[in-house]
């Protein structure tokens, strides 16, 4: 694995026998995304996240689609999470915490989110079947991947809504605007927003 990081940007290339994942992601940019992982709802979910979380985000993923999704899903998840990591540096002037409710249609979800070095996940989005070729329990898997690699609180909940689509979408897109608040820059945050005075 190669990794590397400039300024708020965070790259990542992760390989194994299951996947090799190259991940760009700019915390500062504008909402552009290019994403091809070989499932094409996961495609669509990842581009919401980065749309309405104003991330630059290019995730390319081969995975063993032969077997099923999951690999491919989750190892995104847990490269998306070194990526963020990376890319939040020091952590210093950031909000740290960031919540965002986000309807879509009958589907209404919470997202929080804790910039704590403390990976931890609650999931109660109760997604059951597919969309598509992508089942909808591996968005769980995403997140928890996602929360223990960027070393992140996140809580995702449905609090309405029974389409798959409606509900999986919102997620995403209630997890792209938390993470976007938490990771924004305060200039009334002086060092690290902790009165332990780390983030670990």
């Amino acid at each position: 694995m190669t990794e590397a990081a400039s300024g708020r940007r965070g790259d990542v290339h992760r390989r194994t026998a299951e996947t090799d994942i190259r991940v760009h992601w700019n915390l500062d940019g504008e909402g552009r995304f290019r994403v091809e992982t070989g499932i094409g709802f996961f495609d669509h979910l990842l581009s919401a996240f980065a749309r309405h979380g104003l991330f630059d985000l290019e995730v390319r993923c081969t995975g063993d689609l032969h077997v099923d999704g999951h690999h491919t899903v989750e190892d995104t998840g847990l490269v998306l999470g070194q990526a963020l990591d990376r890319a939040l540096g020091d952590k210093q002037g950031i909000r740290r915490f960031g919540s965002a409710h986000v309807p879509m249609d009958d589907a209404l979800v919470l997202a929080a989110v804790d910039i704590s070095g403390r990976p931890y996940a609650a999931v109660e989005l109760d997604v059951d079947g597919a969309v598509g070729q992508f089942d909808g329990e591996l968005a769980d898997e995403f997140i928890r991947a996602l929360a223990s690699s960027a070393r992140i609180t996140v809580h995702v909940r449905r609090i309405a809504g029974r389409n798959r689509h409606h509900v999986l979408e919102a997620a995403f897109k209630a997890l792209g605007r938390a993470v976007a608040e938490a990771v924004a820059l305060d200039p009334r945050v002086h060092g690290v927003p902790s009165t332990k005075g780390v983030l670990e």
